[in-house]
């Protein structure tokens, strides 16, 4: 804190004259946040002591945790370190690559695809294809692979995200176009001075926890982002008003992309990554994400806070320990506790904005679920957006859908009739129409993508070219 007053307050003499500065922070908050770390370090701890050969030092990986108000980004609780004393070093202010803590831009960026007008929308139902790819950019190639070097073939937009697959979303970045991409988390106040390249979208930038948590408050606050702040107000030794905060705020989402966004990070927590803060006992409504690069990371929300964790060493080697084993218990446990207090215990869950719909699909096939689909599920849609042919996996063949005659799908594992495409290379359009991808890189190891089956003439149709 003396550091930002001093820059921002030059003329003003804090070394030698008194100042009364006020603050964001919630001593009940930062009570908790000191527990927090306590209790939920020693998972990450464990981890490490047994992979640790015996008679080598164990080493203390160091942690930063940030809470703000979604509505205000008024800083309700910072920690900098596991202990003030032993070191100052204040690690919520450092740069470090978040890694797949950044990937919610990049779905954003492709939902946004819903509203600009792209021949193509992109949607939670969109088919991607995870399998091994090569990237290339710039004379470059670019080889991402999963945790674990696992693939799932054909899966939806929600699914990737919840998995957290680094191969689809690479493909959604390149279709939207990796500078869309960087210029979205830009606005949303990561100040990432980077390229863009294929790497961006799983996070190959730096950006600080306290930035990644302000980002973060565009999710919960549909689509508005505000700028992080600690102080609230400052006074001279005589009562002269210094300086006066005013949430600094701004849209960067709009609220339908905003609301698919938060179903989608609610599902990482329900079905996916971070579905271990459900077993940790915090069940209120909230969404997040898991990170792992060098270090772990898990960024989330409710409708009252938003927190950020990150575990890592200074020396910035490698953790070895993914974010669902290292940060997010930290931040369970905090967020367990400060939702005990008066001020945090009132948590909504987020309705839907006017121009949502909901369907039931199969997500086998991204299109309307059938009698037959055997895992049919409820899916969020920008209205407009929604698939409008039944799944041809399931008995939809040959259905009269909104007035149209379908025929089946191809059996190609990338095939699509709903006017959604299944990413390989490049995404298809609805119709025969390219889309157009800015910043393109070329993809290898795809599967042409088939086109929509063209309209059939019905009976009536066919009488009528007989009598002409």
């Amino acid at each position: 804190m003396n550091d930002w007053l001093l820059d921002q307050f030059q003329s003003h003499d804090f070394q030698n004259s008194a100042y009364r500065v006020y603050t964001s922070l919630d001593i009940d908050l930062q009570h908790d946040a000191v527990e927090a770390v306590r209790v939920g370090i020693r998972e990450a701890d464990e981890h490490i002591r047994k992979r640790t050969k015996k008679g080598e030092p164990v080493p203390e990986p160091q942690i930063a945790l940030v809470a703000m108000d979604p509505q205000t980004g008024a800083i309700k609780a910072l920690i900098g370190g596991r202990d003030y004393g032993a070191s100052q070093l204040n690690r919520a202010v450092a740069k470090r690559q978040p890694g797949s803590v950044f990937k919610p831009f990049v779905f954003a960026a492709a939902l946004n695809t819903g509203l600009d007008g792209a021949t193509t929308a992109l949607t939670p139902a969109t088919i991607l294809v995870d399998e091994p790819t090569t990237f290339f950019y710039d004379d470059r190639d670019y080889q991402p692979g999963n945790f674990g070097n696992k693939f799932y073939g054909n899966v939806t937009l929600r699914t990737a995200i919840a998995k957290s697959l680094n191969i689809p979303t690479v493909k959604l970045a390149e279709t939207v176009g990796f500078r869309n991409v960087l210029e979205l988390a830009k606005r949303a106040g990561l100040s990432m001075d980077v390229r863009a390249t294929p790497a961006i979208a799983l996070g190959a930038a730096d950006a600080t926890p306290i930035e990644v948590a302000g980002a973060y408050t565009m999710f919960p606050s549909k689509g508005v982002v505000s700028k992080p702040g600690w102080v609230t107000m400052i006074r001279s030794n005589k009562g002269e008003l210094v300086y006066d905060a005013r949430p600094e705020r701004k849209t960067v989402l709009d609220p339908r992309v905003d609301y698919l966004m938060v179903s989608l990070m609610q599902e990482v927590m329900r079905s996916g990554t971070a579905a271990g803060v459900r077993s940790r006992g915090f069940t209120l409504p909230a969404a997040g994400k898991t990170g792992t690069s060098r270090d772990g990371w898990f960024a989330g929300f409710t409708s009252k806070l938003v927190c950020v964790v990150w575990v890592g060493f200074d020396d910035s080697r490698d953790l070895n320990l993914e974010g669902s084993k290292s940060a997010l218990p930290v931040w369970a446990e905090f967020m367990k506790r400060a939702h005990t207090h008066r001020a945090y215990r009132n948590v909504t869950d987020w309705d839907a904005p006017d121009g949502i719909v909901s369907v039931d699909i199969d997500p086998l096939s991204g299109q309307l679920a059938t009698a037959g689909c055997p895992a049919a599920k409820s899916e969020v849609f920008i209205s407009g957006t929604q698939p409008i042919e039944l799944c041809h996996l399931h008995g939809g063949a040959g259905t009269q859908v909104s007035g149209w005659e379908t025929t089946p799908a191809p059996s190609s594992i990338a095939a699509r009739t709903d006017g959604q495409p299944a990413m390989g290379a490049n995404s298809g359009a609805r119709g025969s129409q390219p889309m157009s991808v800015p910043e393109q890189a070329t993809t290898a190891n795809q599967s042409p993508i088939p086109q929509p089956p063209k309209e059939k003439k019905g009976i009536f149709g066919r009488l009528r070219e007989i009598f002409k």
